[in-house]
């Protein structure tokens, strides 16, 4: 029955006329989320330039792009409640009234990707090139009953096959997972709203990259638990107290709670004065979590973490200027060990034109803290509790251990809907002491040993064809060199080369 539900689905998206809507002029930069001003949602005079309701853009559920979400509930399709709106058949699946009321409805989810992965000298050592071809299908269902209850329910299933896809993990190769499901109870406030939800769910409430939904694999990363929230005009506070799932492979029965990692904490925010800097859109979001792991590994050392963050991100809009600094100091032990650590992420791009669509120059300058992984004393190795590393490297070849970098890019359009950005990328270690590491956390055999400072270049591109709301398409390109500290362990030059359409409902 589900794997039925789910051909209908790609059936219908196939069907459906590509050019229905009208695509957003610009779309999520490939390095810096892009805020998009939305001054009716904030007051204009200096005595109260503040938010009158919190904007949903920063309310912690992720980025939004045509009204499609990586979380898909995320989205907001009530003003399907007018047919006159409604552009094709699908566009009906997402607002159905029930029992004839219009805040009793069902709204219907759905995604179908294909993928191909090609790379060479895997793990930057040199070993044959591997050629993976992947495919996802998620299909979900968001009930409101009335305007205080909500349930959401999502069903995924992840495909791989080609070079060691039997080696492939959970999050890659799964028959059917149980991927979001959560009840929901809130109530609106005088230029705001609160609320309560648990269950399974995806969560994206903090820096990028430190909170990835792991978008880059078939399953993504959800988590299990209770959050709760208020956003109040112009602040907001989140709270909440998750543990991780383990996946199994096979049906939905066998995908369960981890209770070895618990990820709880506060994320707070507050909408800035628009008139900052001639006009602009910014964020300021003070974090404090708390990260458990009961077997982590650094070094020969395999002991209990609780690490905690306290942290601060700055982002959105001023000017032409689209930004998103964020700092965080880690805390906590490392089994007998104290925790001491800092990373600072600080990424920016300047638009070239008034369009939308004008070029960008950018540029992210990121550092994470090292050493102690192989000594006595304190840690310093400073980690993330769910890594986007897809921001440092297309391969997962880096993390924020132990790491530098700067990164200078450029984004253009060249025609409407396609968006092609570059970017050269410079990494070192902080540590000598230390280790390189990869986005998985396992260290580089043999880089603590050796001298230099300098690890690797690496060149890339993404080209995103916006083909409609519902399809896009996607390139990336990435050439890794490696430098001293590589080479000198034993380790080569890599290339990525990936490819894939995505067609969502």
């Amino acid at each position: 029955m589900v794997y039925r539900t789910l051909a209908r689905i790609a059936l219908l998206l196939a069907l459906t006329p590509i050019s229905a809507t009208p695509v957003l002029a610009q779309a999520k930069d490939s390095v810096v989320a892009t805020a998009t001003p939305d001054t009716a949602a904030q007051t204009t005079t200096r005595a109260t330039p503040i938010a009158t309701v919190y904007p949903a853009e920063a309310a912690g559920d992720g980025a939004v792009s045509a009204g499609y979400a990586i979380a898909r509930w995320a989205e907001n399709w009530t003003r399907y409640r007018d047919p006159a709106l409604r552009d094709d058949p699908l566009d009906r699946l997402k607002f159905i009234p029930i029992a004839g009321r219009d805040d009793v409805y069902l709204t219907l989810s759905g995604e179908i990707r294909g993928r191909v992965d090609t790379v060479t000298n895997p793990g930057a050592r040199d070993a044959e090139k591997i050629r993976q071809r992947e495919l996802r299908l998620f299909a979900g269902g968001d009930l409101h009953l009335g305007s205080h209850v909500r349930l959401y329910g999502e069903l995924a299933h992840g495909g791989v096959a080609g070079d060691r896809a039997t080696q492939a993990g959970a999050n890659m190769r799964n028959t059917l997972i149980v991927q979001q499901a959560f009840a929901e109870v809130s109530t609106a406030l005088d230029g705001g709203d609160v609320g309560v939800r648990y269950g399974r769910q995806i969560f994206a409430d903090g820096p990028g990259v430190l909170v990835s939904q792991g978008d880059a694999g078939n399953i993504q990363v959800v988590l299990n638990g209770a959050r709760g929230w208020a956003h109040l005009g112009s602040v907001r506070a989140d709270v909440f107290d998750l543990h991780f799932t383990r996946y199994g492979t096979g049906g939905t029965g066998d995908d369960r709670v981890d209770h070895a990692r618990r990820f709880s904490g506060v994320t707070t925010g507050v909408v800035l004065p628009q008139t900052w800097f001639g006009g602009s859109k910014l964020y300021l979001e003070p974090f404090a979590w708390r990260l458990r792991r009961d077997a982590v590994t650094f070094g020969s050392d395999t002991a209990r973490e609780a690490r905690r963050f306290y942290g601060l991100r700055l982002w959105g809009d001023a000017g032409r200027v689209t930004l998103d600094w964020s700092a965080n100091r880690q805390s906590g032990r490392f089994g007998p060990r104290a925790i001491d650590a800092w990373q600072v992420f600080a990424a920016q791009t300047v638009r070239l034109g008034d369009a939308g669509t004008s070029p960008r120059i950018g540029l992210h300058v990121d550092y994470g803290s090292g050493g102690g992984a192989y000594r006595n004393g304190s840690l310093h190795n400073a980690a993330a509790p769910v890594l986007d590393g897809g921001y440092f490297s297309y391969q997962d070849a880096f993390s924020p251990t132990n790491f530098v970098a700067v990164a200078p890019n450029f984004t253009l359009s060249p025609i409407t809907r396609l968006r092609l950005t570059v970017e050269a990328q410079r990494v070192w270690r902080a540590k000598v002491d230390d280790a390189v590491y990869a986005a998985s956390g396992r260290a580089y055999a043999g880089t603590q040993s050796v001298r230099g400072t300098h690890v690797a270049d690496v060149a890339r591109a993404q080209l995103v064809w916006s083909v409609a709301p519902r399809v896009s398409i996607t390139g990336r390109y990435e050439h890794l060199i490696a430098r001293s500290v590589l080479t000198r362990s034993g380790f080569d030059n890599s290339d990525c080369l990936s490819g894939w359409i995505s067609m969502k409902l």
